[in-house]
C-alpha cells in the first residue's frame, strides 16, 4: 500500500539559526522533528493545523494541505493517534509532522479537519483536538471541516449551534440536529467553513486560503490548479478513435512516483482507482521507496520500479509535478515500460507536466491527440486538443492538472468499467450533479 509521509517546513522557519529552536528538536540519533511550541506570531506565515486519524480520507487531507501550502502558510499535520503514522482510507498511510498532543499550546490561525470514516469519529473522541478547536472557536479564530467531520466532530462538540453548515450527504440528518444544515458545496458562517466531500475539497481549501490571505492570494493559488469552471456539471471526457480497454477481471494499474511528483494528482489517481477496485501498484522511480513530493509531502511506494517492472499492467499512468516528470523522463526502465505498453496497444496515460516532458520527447504522442498542463502545452507537437480537460485517443489518456485529476481518474474508471460505474463513483465523490 502507498505510504504518505507528510513533513513540511516553510522557508520562514529557516530564516536564521537564532529562530531555529522555535521549530525543531534535535537529537543526535534522529532527524529534526517539528515542534509545535511556537506561537502563530513567530513567523510571517499563517499557522495552520490539519489533524489526521486512522480512517481519514486521504484526498481530503492531501488536497487541503497542498493547496494551503501553496499560499505560503505553515501547515502542521498532526496525528490524533498514539503514533505519527495513521492508516488512512483506501490503503494509504500518512505520517504526520507531530502528535496533536504536541500542539495543544500552539496558537493557530486555522484548524481544518478532513473527513473520512472512521477518521471523523476518531477526531470526535480526541480530547486534545476537541479542546484545541473549542478554544479556536472561543477566541474567534478560523476553524473548518469537510465531509463527515462537520456533523461527527464539530457538531458533536457543539461548535455549529445557530450556524449554517454543510457536510457529506449521508450525514445531513445528523447535522440537522446541531446546525442549520444547507446543501452548499462550501458554506461559510462567521469563522467556520464547512464542505461536503472529496469533490468539493479543492474549493474548500481555496476558500480557506481566501480567509487567511484574501481574495487576491486565493486567485493566485487557484489559477494554476485548473479547477472546474462549473462544479455542478457532469464530468466529461473527449474521446477520439474509441478503443475498448480490456483486462482480466481486475485492472492491474502501475502508478510511478518520484521526487517532485504532484501529491494531489498521485493520491487522487490512487484513491479513485482503488475505490473502483482496481489493483494499484505504486512504484518509486528512485533508489528509495520514500519520495519527496512537490509540496513536501513524503510518499512511500509499495515497491521500487525494478520490482514493479517484473509485472504486467493493463494501464501505466503518470502523475504530474515538474520534478517528478523530469525524473520519469530520465528513467530508461520506465520509458521502456511505456514504449512496450504503447507497442502492445495497451492503455497508458499521463497528467499535468508528464504528457509534455515524458510522453512527447519519447515519441509516445506520435499520431495522438493529447493535452497537458497549460504552461507545458507549447511542448506538444499536436496542440489541436489541448483545451480539453481529459483527452482519450485510443489507448492513451491525458489531462491537465490537479483540478482535472478527479475527472482524469474517473475517465480511466469509465474506460475499464463503463460510464455508469464512473458516474456512480463521481456521485459518491461529489463530482458533478448530485
Amino acid at each position: 500500500m502507498a505510504l504518505l509521509h507528510l513533513r513540511h517546513f516553510t522557508h520562514q522557519s529557516l530564516l536564521s539559526t537564532s529562530k531555529l529552536h522555535h521549530h525543531f528538536r534535535f537529537s543526535p540519533l534522529k532527524s529534526p522533528r517539528f515542534s509545535c511550541s511556537a506561537s502563530a506570531s513567530t513567523t510571517m506565515a499563517k499557522q495552520v493545523l490539519v489533524p489526521i486519524a486512522n480512517g481519514t480520507e486521504p484526498m481530503e487531507a492531501v488536497i487541503t494541505i497542498d493547496v494551503i501550502r501553496r499560499s505560503g502558510a505553515d501547515v502542521t499535520v498532526a496525528s490524533v493517534e498514539k503514533e505519527l503514522r495513521v492508516d488512512a482510507c483506501h490503503g494509504v498511510k500518512i505520517v504526520a509532522d507531530a502528535l496533536v498532543a504536541d500542539c495543544k499550546n500552539t496558537v493557530f490561525d486555522l484548524i481544518a479537519l478532513p473527513g473520512g470514516m472512521p477518521g471523523a469519529s476518531n477526531f470526535k473522541d480526541c480530547g486534545v483536538l476537541e479542546s484545541l478547536v473549542k478554544k479556536q472557536a472561543a477566541d474567534g479564530r478560523l476553524y473548518a471541516a469537510v465531509c463527515a467531520s462537520p456533523a461527527v466532530a464539530l457538531g458533536s462538540w457543539g461548535l455549529l449551534k445557530g450556524l449554517k453548515a454543510t457536510c457529506y450527504p449521508s450525514f445531513m440528518e445528523q447535522l440537522q440536529s446541531c446546525a442549520t444544515a444547507v446543501e452548499s458545496r462550501v458554506q461559510q458562517d462567521g469563522k467556520v467553513v464547512t464542505s461536503r466531500g472529496p469533490g468539493t475539497t479543492m474549493e474548500f481549501a481555496v476558500t480557506l486560503v481566501e480567509q487567511l490571505y484574501g481574495k487576491e492570494k486565493a486567485d493566485e493559488v487557484s489559477g494554476p490548479l485548473v479547477m472546474r469552471p462549473n462544479h455542478g456539471d457532469e464530468y466529461t471526457i473527449t474521446e477520439l478513435n474509441p478503443l475498448e480497454w480490456k483486462c482480466n477481471n481486475v485492472p492491474q494499474v502501475l502508478v510511478p512516483i518520484a521526487d517532485g511528483s504532484e501529491e494531489m494528482e498521485a493520491v487522487m489517481i490512487i484513491d479513485i482507482l482503488r475505490r473502483a477496485k482496481a489493483n494499484v501498484v505504486v512504484a518509486s522511480v528512485g533508489d528509495n521507496l520514500e519520495i519527496l513530493a512537490s509540496r513536501k509531502v513524503k510518499l512511500v511506494a509499495d515497491m521500487l520500479l525494478d520490482e514493479a517492472a517484473k509485472l504486467t499492467y493493463d494501464l501505466i499512468v503518470l502523475p504530474g509535478g515538474l520534478g517528478g516528470a523530469q525524473a520519469f523522463a530520465k528513467s530508461d526502465k520506465l520509458v521502456n515500460l511505456l514504449k512496450k505498453q504503447a507497442e502492445s496497444n495497451k492503455p497508458y496515460g499521463a497528467i499535468c507536466a508528464s504528457p509534455a516532458l515524458v510522453l512527447e520527447p519519447h515519441g509516445l504522442l506520435k499520431g495522438k491527440k493529447a493535452t497537458a498542463y497549460p504552461a507545458m502545452c507549447d511542448k506538444l507537437s499536436d496542440q489541436s486538443h489541448i483545451d480539453n480537460r481529459v483527452v482519450v485517443d485510443g489507448n492513451l489518456i491525458t489531462s491537465r492538472g490537479p483540478g482535472t485529476a478527479m475527472e482524469f481518474a474517473l475517465g480511466i474508471v469509465e474506460k475499464f468499467f463503463g460510464r455508469p460505474k464512473a458516474l456512480e463513483l463521481a456521485k459518491g465523490l461529489l463530482v458533478g450533479r448530485q
